[in-house]
């Protein structure tokens, strides 16, 4: 009988550290990873109605303490969830040389659902995509500044699949 309280215990713990599935998700809480488990990519809420980007996002990098900020505009003819990963951008009235320097990564976030649809990525209260796709990801982040020793020096995918969740 102890030995199957101790399992059904354990079942218990591990059904509820289970992710919820990517359409029980909000966008804004949503969680993904690279196939290797090397990058996170971590959405959170904007915080703000009145707010000129869409999703905020960070790329959490491996063992490190690196952490990649990212956002989303809608902009363009047709209207495309256009993202930007930067690092280390300095805040305040920047130049647009300054702000080049510390962009990893720019383009068109593409969502992948349950069918392999590709798609836009959708607002922060939409449900959560089943992948993010960030074309030519990988091959940014080498040439920037978040590259070399002590930060990023493992290759990233431009593919990240739901993982779970935040509460």
């Amino acid at each position: 009988m102890k030995g199957r309280n101790a399992l059904l215990a354990s079942l218990a713990t591990i059904l509820a550290a289970a992710p919820a599935l990517a359409d029980e998700c909000a966008q804004a809480q949503a969680i993904y990873a690279d196939p290797a488990g090397t990058y996170e990519l971590r959405f959170e809420p904007v915080g703000s109605e009145s707010a000129v980007t869409s999703n905020h996002f960070k790329v959490k990098i491996g063992k490190t303490r690196l952490s990649l900020d990212g956002v989303v505009m809608q902009s363009g003819e047709p209207l495309r969830a256009n993202g930007i990963v930067m690092h280390d951008c300095p805040t305040g009235d920047v130049t647009g040389a300054e702000l080049e320097a510390c962009t990893v990564w720019e383009g068109v976030i593409y969502t992948v659902d349950k069918a392999g649809r590709i798609g836009l990525l959708l607002a922060e209260d939409a449900p959560a995509a089943e992948q993010i796709l960030l074309p030519g990801f990988g091959p940014s982040l080498r040439t920037s500044s978040a590259w070399g020793e002590g930060k990023a020096n493992a290759d990233s995918s431009d593919v990240f699949e739901f993982k779970g969740c935040a509460a």
